[in-house]
């Protein structure tokens, strides 16, 4: 019956102490921390660290449900990870138990709120885009593969397969190029 904690801030820049802090106060025996983006579970090694080695009876516990997941799909993924293991959830800041019916609904219901924020934030960004975009200010990224230097080689004789080679991009780049 081991509380394990975890404690996710987006950005190196950010301190996940407060977290930390909250989650020592009601009894984690361990904490794993890291440093990520909450849009996906992709590409967090101490969350993936935990869902490995929870055990039956274990709880973990964060301080609020978006430092776990952003998404409904990934906070529903990782519920039904713990549930499989016999394991729940908790959260410090938030009524949330996935042991009682009540705290399943509000874990469900916070999930939207997450997954809404972050559609809203993703939303503002695209307007942001566009508008600059419209002001003549934004170009976008630099394209990563120069043109004229695959149908160059293409024009002497160089096949597909080695241009990308070459130029160390994918094959099926240098086919939708020259397609």
């Amino acid at each position: 019956m081991t509380k394990i904690g975890y404690a996710r801030v987006s950005t190196d820049d950010q301190d996940n102490s407060i977290q930390v802090e909250a989650l020592t106060k009601v009894g984690c025996s361990i904490i794993r921390e890291e440093k990520a983006s909450g849009t996906s579970t992709k590409g967090r090694p101490e969350l993936a660290a935990i869902l490995d080695f929870i055990r039956d009876g274990d709880t973990l516990v964060v301080t609020r449900i978006d430092r776990l997941a952003r998404s409904i799909a990934d906070l529903q993924n990782i519920v039904v990870k713990l549930k499989s293991r016999g394991a729940k959830l908790q959260a410090t800041e938030q009524p949330i138990d996935t042991s009682t019916a009540a705290g399943k609904a509000f874990l469900d219901m916070l999930g939207v709120f997450a997954e809404f924020e972050t559609n809203l934030r993703r939303e503002r960004q695209l307007e942001g885009i566009a508008k600059a975009k419209a002001a003549g200010a934004y170009k976008g990224r630099r394209p990563s593969i120069d043109p004229v230097a695959v149908r160059k080689l293409r024009d002497n004789g160089v096949g597909p397969a080695d241009i990308a080679r070459k130029l160390k991009i994918a094959r099926a780049s240098v086919y939708r190029l020259l397609g």
